[in-house]
């Protein structure tokens, strides 16, 4: 490639799933929960060596701005972009082929999420610059699938279609394939299924593409948002524009506006390990356990407790007596206590508590 690609990392989020940890204006990945860093941290250090901090745009929401600007403080004010609504991913994408636009119409551009854990960073930086190779050589949108390691319900799912080969890719590059079609989330069953049959990858959630490409998608399938690139890149006045058209861009997820119709959509079979964090019961797999699967971020004392899950980030010790499968997290203002067999259920419970809470 000529020039590094731009990387896009969706930095929004609402805070539900972590809560009390997490709140509106501290979401996931603004949170320090395996390392002392946040997630959007180790999101940016897995790029350092891949693409100059310059041509990373991190996009966040106005609750959350103060805080992405003062952990990012490192990079360019104007690489930190706070949308003025909640519009949902394709107008957010949408915001952002505009920004790149406006510094090089021609550039291959490269989306991810801030909240996600990569521990192979060599692995990473290989997949997402194979995957950039191939939407510049193709003019397909391309997009990275995981391997299943479980018939999960939880994420969509990309059904494989024949592989591809880029003469541009070395003969151990990743695989890559058409895509046949993308999968919903399945209920139960139905992702037992696409796990069993093999040709079916979850998707995370990571594109790669050029931007001709994707105004060519974007014109073709939702051409409110192709005017959209066009006021961004063309405007002299990027906030007031973002101001007044944004919150009225139409509000549909990027896999529904784009990738499902698209005209050629690849998936790269990812070679790194990869974990969304998706809930308490997750972030459990990275924490210290005692000889009874108790998991803890801090002291913790147990008498007759099993497979409970206790996170804090107040000084002292915490102690369990006599209880099993409890999801325990404590803050400086708030103390959540559940089954961990509820844990998908927080995101309900926080509509419920103190506004001052959420």
């Amino acid at each position: 490639m000529s020039n590094p690609p731009f990387v896009l990392i969706l930095a929004g989020g609402s805070g539900e799933r972590f809560w009390p940890l997490s709140r509106r204006a501290k979401p996931k990945q603004l949170l320090k929960l395996l390392s002392d860093q946040s997630l959007l941290e180790d999101t940016i250090a897995r790029l350092q060596g891949f693409v100059p901090p310059e041509r990373i745009l991190i996009l966040t929401n106005q609750d959350q701005e103060a805080a992405v600007r003062e952990m990012l403080r490192h990079l360019p004010a104007e690489n930190i972009v706070a949308e003025p609504a909640k519009r949902d991913t394709a107008a957010a994408i949408a915001l952002a082929v505009g920004w790149v636009a406006r510094r090089d119409p021609g550039a291959t551009m490269i989306v991810l999420p801030a909240d996600h854990v990569i521990r192979d960073t060599a692995a990473f930086q290989r997949d997402l610059a194979a995957a950039s190779q191939a939407a510049e050589e193709t003019g397909a949108l391309v997009t990275i699938g995981i391997k299943p390691t479980w018939a999960c319900p939880g994420f969509g799912y990309i059904e494989l279609g024949e592989p591809v080969r880029v003469e541009s890719l070395p003969p151990d590059a990743p695989a890559i394939f058409n895509v046949k079609r993308f999968r919903e989330k399945p209920a139960p069953d139905l992702a037992q299924v696409f796990f069993d049959q093999g040709d079916y990858r979850w998707n995370a959630g990571m594109f790669a593409w050029s931007l001709p490409a994707v105004l060519r998608e974007l014109s073709a399938q939702i051409p409110a948002l192709a005017d959209f690139v066009s006021q961004v890149r063309q405007t002299q006045d990027f906030e007031g524009t973002l101001a007044e058209t944004f919150p009225h861009l139409p509000k549909i997820s990027i896999d529904y506006a784009i990738m499902e119709n698209a005209s050629r959509v690849l998936v790269l079979e990812a070679g790194f390990d990869w974990d969304d964090v998706g809930s308490w019961i997750a972030v459990a797999g990275y924490l210290p356990k005692d000889e009874h699967d108790n998991a803890a971020n801090c002291p913790l004392t147990t008498l007759d407790a099993r497979e409970n899950i206790v996170f804090s980030d107040r000084p002292g010790a915490i102690t369990l007596l006599g209880v099993s499968d409890l999801i325990v997290v404590q803050t400086h203002d708030a103390t959540l206590i559940c089954s961990r067999h509820e844990a998908e259920r927080i995101k309900l419970l926080t509509a419920k508590v103190d506004a001052a809470l959420q």
